[in-house]
């Protein structure tokens, strides 16, 4: 912390000096103390303030469900600091660059630390740009994420992560034409790793292949509309210690559509994937890999979900009054036929679900000048074969700077 302030301290001298060379320096952030209660365990990160859905029952004993009873933190560790930079043009571009992290550590045993969330550049051309760098992970569309205040922001039911990538986007007249190759580090695939399932870069990294994404985006007025398709490919088993367990590939495509619009003071946000493997992305999906006897690669098969959100919210003066509402339905069942001397491991998120539905309503008063409070009641029901459901109640303020 005391070496992140004192480098924004040297950048902040050096800003006056490079002011005069044409660059600028935009310093901004914000503190977010959040308090949240749950009805039961849930299946989350970063002390799960990052919720996805509750666990399932699990009896002791006695007959007790361990999962079950009121539990309660308290949090700051998404205060956030940053720096814009725009610089001259070169080559023909406007150029800038983005520097930001927070405190919720790249893994929950590093929590608290200091963590990279952006750090990227961009030259723009007018009719077309490229960014690299660390920026949102390519299905996540940053325009249309819902307004929710948790760290959450709609997850499992709408991505949320960021990536390395190279991102190009073309515009013409109100279209735009999006082509992303993103890699891996906070967010890693799940495989084998010296025959242990894992969650690693080692999956992504000995595939060769980035993670590719297209979009195509149209805006007009208050209408913002659009379409991806992203493929991942992976080598799901790994071997670093004894003999390489071979060059298998297993390649998963993910397919959105999304769109919002704005009326005079109501937003509407909304978006359905149908989504085959998007663990890295916060979201549900995965992969059932199949091994022999020994240990080797036989095959892997698809499990997905189908998901849609709305997120809507009015803008009333000081308050703001909203609602995320999700589905997802497991497309491919939760098992798989069992065959003789095959061992099958579930990779991914949710596998064990039929289906998950959540329920969220918000109010925020703001006081135009930076300050901002929360309260939001969070239901997630989740379909085991033993459905459960959660509660989450939440109190946050922000102080915008």
């Amino acid at each position: 912390m005391k070496k992140f302030i004192v480098i924004l301290g040297l950048l902040g001298m050096l800003g006056a000096v490079r002011a005069q060379e044409g660059f600028s320096f935009d310093f901004h952030g914000f503190v977010n103390p959040h308090y949240y209660a749950d009805s039961r365990s849930v299946v989350g990160g970063r002390e799960d303030m990052m919720l996805f859905y509750p666990k399932p029952i699990n009896l002791d004993n006695y007959g007790n469900d361990v999962n079950d009873g009121w539990q309660a933190n308290m949090l700051a560790i998404t205060a956030r600091l940053g720096l814009r930079v725009k610089g001259p043009d070169m080559l023909g571009a406007k150029t800038s660059a983005y520097l930001e992290g927070d405190f919720t550590g790249a893994t929950n045993a590093t929590i608290n630390n200091l963590r990279l969330r952006h750090a990227y550049l961009t030259l723009d051309w007018g009719k077309h740009s490229l960014l690299a760098g660390q920026y949102w992970y390519a299905m996540v569309v940053h325009e249309i994420m819902p307004m929710t205040n948790p760290l959450n922001m709609g997850a499992p039911f709408h991505c949320y992560a960021r990536q390395p990538q190279v991102r190009y986007t073309y515009r013409t007249g109100n279209w735009e034409a999006v082509g992303v190759a993103q890699w891996q580090l906070d967010n890693m695939s799940q495989g084998l790793l010296n025959g242990t399932p894992q969650s690693s870069t080692l999956f992504a990294r000995h595939s060769l292949v980035p993670e590719f994404t297209a979009q195509l985006r149209y805006r007009k007025d208050r209408l913002f509309v659009g379409a991806a398709a992203n493929l991942k490919t992976i080598q799901p088993m790994v071997n670093t210690t004894g003999r390489a367990v071979g060059q298998h590939l297993y390649s998963s495509p993910t397919f959105s559509l999304f769109g919002s619009y704005r009326f005079d003071n109501v937003t509407l946000k909304a978006q359905t994937l149908l989504n085959n493997s998007l663990y890295e992305g916060c979201s549900l999906g995965g992969y059932v890999l199949v091994t022999d006897a020994m240990g080797r690669y036989y095959d892997a098969y698809d499990w997905h979900f189908n998901t849609v959100w709305v997120d809507i919210e009015k803008n009333h003066g000081n308050w703001r009054p909203g609602l995320f509402m999700g589905y997802a339905q497991n497309m491919d069942g939760t098992d798989h036929a069992s065959a003789l001397n095959r061992t099958y491991t579930y990779l991914g998120r949710g596998h064990d679900l039929e289906y998950l539905w959540r329920v969220q309503p918000r109010l925020t008063y703001t006081t135009q000048k930076g300050l901002s409070f929360t309260g939001e009641a969070e239901f997630t029901y989740a379909g085991y074969q033993q459905p459960v459901g959660n509660l989450r109640l939440s109190l946050s303020v922000v102080y915008a700077f």
